[in-house]
């Protein structure tokens, strides 16, 4: 059991929803942390059948997100949100850890 909390708005769970259901044989978005990036860390998404001992598992409605232990590390207290606007469709982390992230939103520094 951890006291780490990582939540995920609305929006996210709706499209994660949509994402599983469409692909029945993935049960769970797992985001990661990974090095690299312009910023020094980069948040990486896949869809996945299993998850590990060790996850963080998050369900709201019917989305389910996987987190691994290691990245729970720089993601505690982020929320992972879906932005739908004229510039494209991502998910994006809002992780108030992060002290500078790139323009693409996908990266960030520590």
């Amino acid at each position: 059991m951890t006291d780490k909390s990582v939540t995920i708005s609305d929006a996210a769970a709706r499209r994660i929803a949509s994402i599983l259901g469409s692909s029945p044989e993935k049960q769970a978005l797992r985001v990661s942390v990974e090095g690299g990036g312009c910023s020094g860390f980069s948040y990486k998404f896949d869809l996945v059948e299993d998850q590990q001992d060790d996850d963080l598992v998050l369900e709201k409605d019917d989305a389910r997100v996987l987190i691994d232990q290691l990245s729970l590390v720089y993601m505690d207290g982020s929320e992972i949100d879906f932005i739908d606007n004229l510039l494209g469709q991502s998910f994006q982390i809002k992780n108030p850890n992060a002290v500078a992230s790139c323009g693409c939103g996908t990266s960030f520094s520590i």
